[in-house]
């Protein structure tokens, strides 16, 4: 939810590991990415997009289908904390990664820390950004699966689900309507 999110962001951590988790973590709730494409990611990756602001663009490792997603200033703040060298290194891999193993493991430890209920996982992180980043905030289904690399909105479907917030803003414009 929004409101865990805010909470996981404003939580800092004086170990490393976890603290390094938690800013991947929110990377993947700010862009959609997945472990794979997180951690296949080098600063050829992050270029300038048609309009002019840093987007991630790459093929999913999963299959191979382009995934463009303009970057959110909090997603590149964090890109930019962890390799402040993004674009000269461009063949180098972007950000520190630990195995899915742990990267998982590592996250249970933030949730309960943070007094988090759901299970965090790496995929949490892409479900958040398909729902409570972008869905909620007027993003179309088609443009989620766009920056999610899907070939069909059906996939994207199970990973966006609608909250009762959209439901409520959805609901208001209507009734100014009648």
């Amino acid at each position: 939810s929004l409101e865990e999110l805010h909470r996981l962001e404003s939580k800092s951590f004086d170990i490393y590991r976890i603290q390094l988790v938690k800013d991947l973590f929110l990377i993947q709730c700010y862009t959609g990415l997945s472990f794979s494409d997180l951690a296949g990611l080098n600063g050829s990756n992050v270029t300038t997009g048609i309009d002019g602001h840093q987007w991630i663009i790459q093929n999913r490792l999963k299959t191979d289908i382009r995934a463009a997603v303009p970057l959110l200033p909090k997603a590149l703040e964090l890109i930019v904390k962890y390799n402040p060298d993004y674009k000269v290194d461009i063949d180098k891999q972007l950000l520190p990664l630990y195995n899915i193993q742990r990267y998982n493991a590592y996250l249970k430890e933030i949730a309960d820390l943070c007094g988090i209920t759901k299970v965090l996982s790496s995929h949490a992180g892409r479900r958040t950004f398909a729902s409570t980043v972008a869905l909620s905030n007027g993003v179309s289904i088609e443009t989620i699966a766009k920056m999610l690399g899907h070939a069909s909105t059906k996939i994207t479907h199970l990973y966006a689900k609608v909250s009762d917030i959209k439901v409520a803003s959805e609901m208001e414009k209507l009734k100014t309507k009648f």
